[in-house]
């Protein structure tokens, strides 16, 4: 599992965008982001424009810490995606948009994607009736996704939906009950992703 040290507001600082990295707080007054846009780091006036490769860069950069996988997994995941039929850049992001982590947040389970990961890597979270504890599992249309009936699982998934104030993306639908699932309507695409992503600059790059 990916892990992030550092503060997570600098990443969003660094990429110049939201990355919701941190749940609810990324929608508050409370948001580093938007009480700083600048990059962070000292004596930030003096740093000239970015490179054509840095431009190219940053966009990477975003898709990694949003999803917060690491360059092995992500070169991977490009791999396949190049294998296949079709734009690369858009079936890139729908395999990103297919982990499971990924699904477990946008359905509203976990307050942000790190917490979704904890959830599925804890074992709170049942693909078809079984357990899954693999965060980068790739959820297929038709998949049903359900929170494990015990108290523990029950109490944080409630918990989280009762703060999150999120959309559920077309490709998903949430079934609020007494055990909280979701259904995996259809394969995604780069439209539905969160953040708004170059894709023609990630394959340039990683096509170099």
């Amino acid at each position: 599992m990916a892990r992030q040290h550092s503060p997570v507001c600098r990443l969003c600082r660094r990429e110049g965008a939201k990355l919701f990295l941190k749940g609810s707080r990324c929608d508050t007054p409370k948001c580093a982001f938007e009480r700083r846009e600048s990059p962070p780091g000292m004596n930030t006036f003096r740093r000239g424009k970015l490179t054509d490769y840095g431009v190219h860069l940053r966009e990477k950069q975003k898709v990694k810490h949003h999803y917060g996988i690491l360059e092995r997994q992500f070169r991977k995941l490009f791999a396949i995606a190049n294998r296949g039929k079709g734009n690369t850049g858009e079936a890139l992001m729908s395999l990103l948009e297919r982990r499971l982590d990924n699904v477990v947040y946008r359905l509203g389970f976990g307050l942000s994607l790190a917490q979704a990961r904890l959830l599925v890597n804890h074992g709170h979270v049942t693909v078809n009736g079984r357990r899954v504890d693999i965060s980068s599992f790739m959820a297929r249309p038709g998949d049903v996704i359900r929170v494990k009936n015990r108290a523990k699982s029950l109490e944080l998934v409630k918990a989280c939906l009762a703060e999150v104030h999120r959309d559920v993306p077309d490709f998903l639908s949430r079934i609020d009950g007494e055990v909280p699932e979701g259904h995996v309507l259809r394969v995604p695409e780069a439209a539905d992703a969160s953040i708004p992503v170059q894709t023609q600059l990630i394959v340039e790059l990683c096509s170099k």
